[in-house]
């Protein structure tokens, strides 16, 4: 009787979100993306729609409609592409970051070697996790999940059991089974409305190499958050470097807004509305406040 409830609940699930997610076609390949807002903006993955030509959207009914990029993020390998039409379409929730967690059950939905609206089901297997790509960009905040994830789910949802968003899912590792990566709902939601409003994320450059930590009991209360930005390097002659910021440095906030993760880093700065920033630094059991000024980046590799 429970499996049975628990097997309506996903098939209700998969009925409710399906239609929100689309296969998105070029000339050169496929892949899965997700309407954001009922007038067409779509969220995927930037390695999917980066070759120049006509894109395509296969919606859920069969039908299809043209569509054209609106911008790409190379470091977060995020896209938003726009149908056209004009039509009021279906769309997908985001979760908050604060009710992603280990363990949690996840669904994915998408269409893997074309094979229309897939679905595996797995579990948030971590969180934070940072991978290096063949490219040299490095992809930082990400989910691990062991739903299935097979090329073309590229772009598509990774949805919890209230048919929210918490992941786009990105890539897999190919030499091994059932590890699969999701760019993380927080990520995804800053990224799309840049991109959404400018075309294009435009980073500042602050000169660090940083891993999210959990602060010990002692560190947590001295701060007065539980997590940290540790600083592993800072390069010479950076604004990072002029600010007097080092290693070891637990970085707790910039512009008086709290980081967490290297995530907030980036989104931080790139959402500042002047090149001068304020970091809050807690060196050796004490608070100090520095004051950094960003310089533009295209492409960011660390923070």
């Amino acid at each position: 009787m429970i499996l049975q409830q628990f097997s309506d609940e996903l098939e209700s699930l998969v009925s409710k979100a399906a239609p929100a997610v689309v296969a998105v076609q070029h000339p050169r390949g496929h892949g899965t993306g997700l309407f954001l807002t009922p007038d067409g903006y779509v969220l995927t993955n930037r390695h999917v729609v980066r070759s120049r030509g006509r894109l395509t959207l296969e919606l859920h009914d069969g039908s299809e409609v043209r569509a054209e990029l609106v911008g790409g993020d190379q470091p977060t390998d995020l896209a938003v592409v726009r149908a056209e039409g004009g039509a009021k379409f279906p769309t997908l929730p985001l979760a908050d970051p604060h009710d992603v967690r280990v363990g949690q059950l996840v669904m994915a939905i998408g269409n893997p070697f074309r094979l229309e609206q897939s679905v595996s089901m797995g579990v948030v297997s971590a969180i934070n996790r940072t991978l290096p790509l063949p490219d040299g960009v490095i992809l930082e905040g990400l989910l691990q999940t062991d739903a299935a994830i097979n090329p073309g789910n590229s772009g598509g949802p990774l949805l919890n059991m209230r048919g929210q968003v918490v992941g786009l899912n990105t890539l897999v590792l190919p030499y091994a089974q059932g590890i699969g990566f999701a760019v993380s709902a927080t990520t995804a939601a800053w990224v799309a409305s840049l991109l959404i409003q400018r075309g294009k994320v435009e980073r500042r450059f602050l000169g660090i190499a940083a891993t999210a930590i959990n602060l010990p009991p002692q560190s947590a209360q001295e701060a007065g958050q539980p997590r940290a930005v540790r600083v592993m390097k800072v390069g010479e002659g950076s604004p990072a470097d002029d600010a007097g910021l080092e290693a070891d440095d637990l970085l707790l906030g910039i512009d008086e807004r709290p980081v967490t993760s290297v995530d907030d880093v980036q989104r931080l700065l790139a959402l500042a509305p002047e090149p001068e920033v304020r970091l809050e630094v807690l060196r050796k059991g004490r608070r100090r406040t520095l004051r950094a000024r960003t310089t533009p980046r295209e492409h960011s590799k660390a923070a």
